[in-house]
């Protein structure tokens, strides 16, 4: 197992990827930030905590995740060979797993004596407090009520793993909201605790530090495909929200031009004039919760409500190596709406006994399309980010099960 390793896009000094991230933060909060970046650094360069991340990897977690050749779904889509890098198999049931571990072990690190963190689908939450609870240390998560209601499952088993669950009744009750409540407890509490955000989101160093911590998933994808298939994948597509497993798993090909890369973002109903997730599809820049990106605003610049069935994509903006991404042309994002992921999700369980996450489910149906499109001959590799056992009560009741 290597190291976390910075991306060829890796931001600049002052967390930038061209016109995207920095750090827009109250004052309270740069001092701790510059901390962060300090040990982060450190971190990196340390041999001894490669090697223990690389233990953590393979004894906690389960790495390296397989690769699994999707064959009758294959058959069902009837084009190119579909590919699912299984990170639904990784301890705790998603990729969330792989950043939360390598935070708090930075966080024992540098001394830090509580964690706390958000939230939406629930997947992050279980991650933090069971990375937490192997550390031994006290963990807050903040989680929209709405989400609370949605992912209850995922709220006992937070709770079940010792952490504290705070639901945040404010705004749309969702992932935004929680992020808001989370910042308002790191301004009160920095000096003692870290904030284990769970995406490619916020302020310089995190979009950094949680992609190189995510980019295990590419690099293992990649080797794995030139061992089982033989060569590279002709298309990669993953699911954005903030965009963590995405960064995760395009890190591992964005040298290889003959490769496409695809993320697939939340349409909602997909009608016109109603909420949605896609931040880069239909949104345009500017800075929320501590950084540059694309985000869904108004002609006024306020925050438009996001939509998706899948908890874990209802989130107004996106990370911003993703919008440097989109701007350069390397990477081509689409959508895929409730119904579509509903669909996905029904024909890759029933096809392969698979039940994924509605969050990967967006992946897996725009992964299908390209599979038809490229035909055969051709491979397609899809990041399965995580497990759906959340997702059971919603898709049931939209299938009517």
């Amino acid at each position: 197992m290597t190291a976390p390793t910075t991306s060829t896009t890796a931001a600049d000094a002052r967390g930038r990827w061209g016109e995207y991230g920095g750090v827009f933060v109250p004052e309270s909060l740069m001092e701790a930030l510059r901390r962060l970046e300090a040990a982060r650094s450190e971190a990196w360069a340390d041999p001894d905590f490669h090697a223990e991340l690389a233990r953590l990897n393979k004894q906690v977690i389960g790495r390296p995740t397989p690769l699994y050749l999707a064959s009758r779904l294959t058959e069902m889509a009837g084009g190119a060979r579909i590919w699912l890098k299984r990170e639904d198999m990784a301890f705790t049931g998603a990729h969330k797993i792989n950043n939360t571990l390598g935070q708090l072990l930075l966080t024992k690190r540098m001394g830090k004596s509580r964690v706390l963190a958000e939230t939406g689908a629930g997947m992050h939450g279980v991650a933090t407090a069971a990375a937490a609870a192997y550390f031994g240390i006290p963990c807050r998560v903040y989680m929209g009520a709405e989400d609370t209601r949605r992912q209850s499952h995922n709220v006992a088993r937070m709770k079940m793993l010792g952490a504290e669950v705070f639901p945040v009744a404010t705004g749309t009750q969702t992932l935004k909201d929680a992020i808001n409540e989370a910042l308002r407890d790191w301004v009160t509490t920095v000096e003692d605790t870290h904030y284990v955000i769970g995406s490619v989101v916020g302020p310089h160093p995190f979009p950094q530090m949680v992609g190189d911590l995510q980019s295990v998933i590419g690099r293992e994808a990649r080797d794995q495909m030139l061992d089982q298939a033989g060569k590279l994948p002709n298309a990669v597509l993953a699911c954005v929200g903030g965009g963590s497993n995405a960064i995760g798993i395009f890190r591992g090909f964005l040298e290889d031009a003959a490769v496409k890369i695809y993320g697939v973002e939340a349409a909602g109903t997909g009608v016109e004039g109603t909420p949605h997730s896609a931040a880069i599809g239909l949104g345009r820049p500017g800075v929320l919760h501590g950084a540059r990106s694309y985000l869904l605003q108004d002609p006024d610049g306020q925050i438009l409500p996001a939509h998706s069935v899948a908890p874990g994509l209802d989130y107004p903006g996106v990370g911003p190596e993703h919008s440097m991404l989109k701007d350069s042309g390397r990477v081509d994002y689409l959508t895929a709406t409730d119904s579509d992921a509903l669909a996905a999700f029904k024909a890759l369980a029933t096809s392969e006994g698979i039940l994924p996450a509605l969050e990967s489910s967006h992946a897996v149906a725009r992964g299908l399309d390209l599979a038809k499109q490229i035909g055969k001959g051709g491979d397609v590799l899809v990041c399965l980010s995580g497990r759906g056992d959340k997702d059971v009560d919603i898709v049931a009741g939209s299938l009517g099960l």
